[in-house]
């Protein structure tokens, strides 16, 4: 869905406060964002924000951040953000790829939840757990390097596993079926439609000591 297409989404997205604009503005300085010195969580490809917000709701002692590359997807998250009234989140818009012009040693967790696969072996550098990506990260967490996925994908989900030890990360929790498991779980809306359908989610959570 376009931007064009979702009614009044431009002026959405700009009187909201959830909405950050120019977000490198606030480079190494999240504290003044959120106005306190909580930790932060922050989800990449964040989508419609049911995973963030539940996290949000979950975790008022946690500040949220959600990336979205496109604006469009961006305007339904934040419109279910203005119905719940949380003041521990926040949204921004731009490629992954800058991931390390606007966040700099403040982050504590990223989630990685039904990122596009790249299924083909000649895009294997644009998943956002390769080598390309990870160095990116380095730079963003405040102490040690922690990563959490969710994926249907397999071939995106034994990549991942393979680059992620390959670059240093420890395995701490890995599992093929997550709803089998009792690990805390917040569902995407992408999660809950396959799920439903009888597709197996794959779950890893990652960290490397700095």
């Amino acid at each position: 869905m376009r931007l064009r297409n979702v009614k009044n989404a431009d002026k959405i997205l700009k009187e909201s406060p959830y909405f950050v604009e120019n977000p490198e503005n606030y480079y190494g300085k999240l504290t003044e964002l959120f106005g306190n010195h909580q930790a932060i969580h922050l989800e990449v490809g964040t989508g419609k924000g049911n995973f963030l917000i539940g996290m949000a709701k979950k975790y008022p002692h946690i500040n949220f951040i959600g990336v979205e590359k496109y604006d469009s997807v961006l305007v339904r998250a934040i419109q279910k953000c203005s119905e719940e009234k949380l003041d521990n989140i926040k949204f921004m818009c731009f490629d992954a790829k800058r991931i390390h012009e606007v966040f700099h040693e403040e982050i504590e967790t990223l989630y990685l939840n039904f990122s596009d696969p790249w299924p083909k072996n000649r895009h294997h550098e644009r998943r956002l757990t390769s080598h390309t990506f990870l160095k990116l990260y380095d730079s963003i967490f405040k102490s040690d390097c922690h990563i959490i996925q969710k994926t249907d994908n397999i071939v995106l989900f034994a990549s991942s596993l393979e680059d992620l030890s390959k670059y240093g990360y420890i395995l701490e929790k890995v599992s093929m079926d997550l709803h089998s498991t009792e690990i805390f779980n917040v569902e995407t809306e992408y999660e809950k439609k396959f799920s439903q359908l009888g597709y197996k989610i794959n779950y890893l959570e990652a960290i490397k000591r700095k």
